[in-house]
């Protein structure tokens, strides 16, 4: 019975028999004996001590069996959840048989062993394997080497965890929003973002290959690694950097690739170290694009512009390598020369037109045209036309050019003055009609305006503007012509002169009136050859006498005539009088037929006067 293991005393007659069996199989329930517990690495099983049988008898009692059992299980601190060694008694189909020195063996999945890198297990060999449970229902052992190698995983990247050391390790497949890595027995999460500096379209060349990675985070008590193959590559590249920065000086031309294209410049590798060629460090002209200079896997010529030490960063430039345009430019653009130009370019505000290669001036919108205003500058000069400009003005400190294209043309309104002087009459055609008066096209591509006082003799500026609609072409004379300014002032009504001075009437004059209107406050009434001429009589004014002064015994159509006592020819008013008119008559009266000596009434004054006057009627 001393060659006999534990396992052949549960299954073979010669090791005790079937006497034994009841002993080796622990009854369900019972309890593992407790004891001081001491690492297993450093006990020696109780199996290998000698056992001292009673010296009564050479067959062994139930007693001596459970003591020897309980013996041979001493000094073993085996507890759930711990990594323990083991011995490999068996391997059969497919599973490893290991002994950890319980009452039973434990079976191991064989591929559990197999893994990446490493070798199946022969019997005989000392194995490291995670005790899950002591015994299960059935009484077995529950062991796993993929959890002992976990274990062991845990600790290992734990210590490189807390030293913020790298870590090796394989990606071996890919779920939502990154990549599975085994770390050695642990499996980690390395977002899509952490896979390179990057981004990378196939990561099959990566898969199941060995590289380090940097721990990012780790919980063991949920079982979280995130990992990150960016950190360890950004590390190794900032080193090359700092040692391949130190090799650079600022000044320094050199030969690089180009690596990529953005829209504010392209990125150019220096030999292990990109810098920036910013799209106005191109070319002393203008670049709309940088694909327009260069392209990628082109080798260009560069200059070191700038090197910051802190940030590695490194500003490259290609127009630095050739002469700059704006040497001299003031003595070969004098202000007031007139050049060729092509347009490169158009924005709000103006368009830049290219003198030569590398030299560009501005022309303000204000300075394309000389009569159109607050228009696009796209609706007046389009891209790569090609214009005359006049310089206006040269900042070579801050290569600035200013140009105007409208000084290479005269000013329309010079020439208008020029053709048209005052009195002259012209016809054009209605633009615009606004409250203050109408805006008539004239020749040179210039509007005139007729204000409302200027279109109508007789009527209102606002009733007569409504007798006028856009379009319409009507004739004008040209009242004044403001160059500095640019107003052109028109008048329609000084077509025909002032009715006013045609009239032949004069203040102190009698006129007969025809009545049109009457009102309370007096009498409307017209007068001249065409009775184009109006006039209001106020009630004052009808009679010397007071009780006569009622417009009411007038009617329309009566025949009055009156004294014109006053003309307005700004307010476009004549003023007449009855009254005026009557005490005027009464003076003549008065000084040609009696005096007040003469002791002549009034009445007999006044019947003298009336029958002289009726006896010339008469004559006539």
């Amino acid at each position: 019975m001393a060659g006999c293991s534990r396992r052949d005393f549960r299954d073979d007659d010669r090791c005790g028999g079937p006497d034994w069996r009841p002993f080796v199989q622990r009854p369900t329930g019972r309890k593992r004996p407790s004891g001081d517990r001491t690492d297993r690495r450093n006990t020696v099983a109780a199996s290998e001590q000698p056992f001292n049988m009673s010296t009564e008898s050479l067959t062994p009692t139930t007693d001596d069996f459970a003591a020897m059992l309980e013996a041979s299980l001493a000094g073993r601190d085996l507890a759930e959840g711990q990594v323990v060694k083991g011995n490999v008694t068996a391997i059969e189909n497919d599973f490893v048989v290991v002994d950890v020195g319980l009452k039973t063996e434990g079976r191991i999945p064989l591929r559990e062993f197999t893994g990446p890198g490493s070798e199946a297990p022969k019997v005989g060999d000392e194995v490291e394997v995670y005790l899950e449970r002591i015994e299960n229902a059935l009484g077995d052992a529950i062991l796993s080497r993929d959890k002992a190698r976990r274990e062991e995983s845990w600790d290992r990247l734990e210590k490189s965890f807390d030293k913020k050391e790298p870590v090796n390790g394989a990606i071996v497949g890919r779920v939502k929003g990154g990549f599975t890595v085994d770390l050695g027995g642990a499996s980690a999460f390395l977002p899509g973002s952490q896979v390179d500096i990057r981004p990378v379209r196939d990561v099959g060349p990566l898969m199941n290959q060995e590289q380090p990675f940097a721990i990012l985070k780790m919980d063991r008590p949920r079982g979280n690694i995130v990992v990150s193959r960016r950190a360890v590559l950004e590390e190794s590249r900032a080193e090359q950097r700092a040692e391949l920065v130190g090799q650079l000086a600022e000044g320094e031309a050199r030969d690089g690739v180009v690596k990529n294209i953005t829209d504010y410049g392209a990125f150019v590798d220096l030999g292990g170290i990109d810098g920036l060629l910013h799209v106005t460090d191109m070319s002393w002209s203008r670049v709309g694009h940088p694909s327009e200079v260069v392209e990628v896997g082109q080798t260009v010529k560069v200059q070191i512009i700038k090197i910051n030490k802190e940030t590695q960063r490194i500003s490259l430039g290609m127009k630095q390598l050739m002469s700059d345009p704006w040497e001299g430019v003031a003595a070969k653009y004098p202000v007031g020369a007139v050049f060729e130009g092509r347009v490169t370019n158009i924005a709000e505000y103006g368009a830049f037109v290219e003198l030569e290669e590398g030299v560009e001036g501005l022309v303000h919108v204000s300075e394309m045209s000389w009569t159109k205003k607050n228009v696009h500058p796209g609706k007046i000069l389009s891209t790569s036309q090609e214009v005359q400009v006049m310089v206006l003005d040269v900042d070579a400190e801050k290569r600035r050019i200013s140009l105007g294209v409208k000084q290479t043309q005269r000013n329309p309104w010079e020439v208008f003055a020029e053709t048209h002087p005052s009195g002259t009459a012209i016809k054009g055609e209605i633009k615009n009609i606004t409250e203050f008066g109408l805006f008539v096209g004239l020749e040179g591509d210039i509007d005139g305006m007729v204000h409302l006082s200027d279109i109508s003799w007789e009527q209102s500026g606002e009733q007569a503007i409504e007798s006028f609609k856009k379009g319409d072409v009507v004739e004008a004379k040209v009242l004044d012509v403001d160059v500095e300014k640019e107003r052109v002032s028109l008048g329609i009504k000084q077509l025909g002169g002032d009715p006013m001075d045609s009239s032949g009437v004069s203040r102190g004059d009698t006129v007969t009136c025809t009545v049109t209107e009457i009102t309370s406050g007096g009498i409307e009434v017209s007068f001249g050859d065409d009775g184009s001429m109006k006039s209001f009589i106020r009630k004052s004014d009808l009679s010397r006498d007071r009780a006569e002064q009622r417009p009411e015994r007038f009617a329309v159509g009566d025949k009055v005539d009156a004294r014109i006592t006053n003309i307005d020819k700004a307010s476009r008013r004549i003023s007449l009088s009855i009254k005026a008119l009557e005490i005027s008559e009464e003076r003549e009266a008065v000084e040609q037929y009696g005096s007040s000596d003469a002791g002549a009434s009034l009445g007999d004054i006044l019947g003298a006067a009336l029958r002289e006057k009726e006896g010339e009627k008469g004559d006539n």
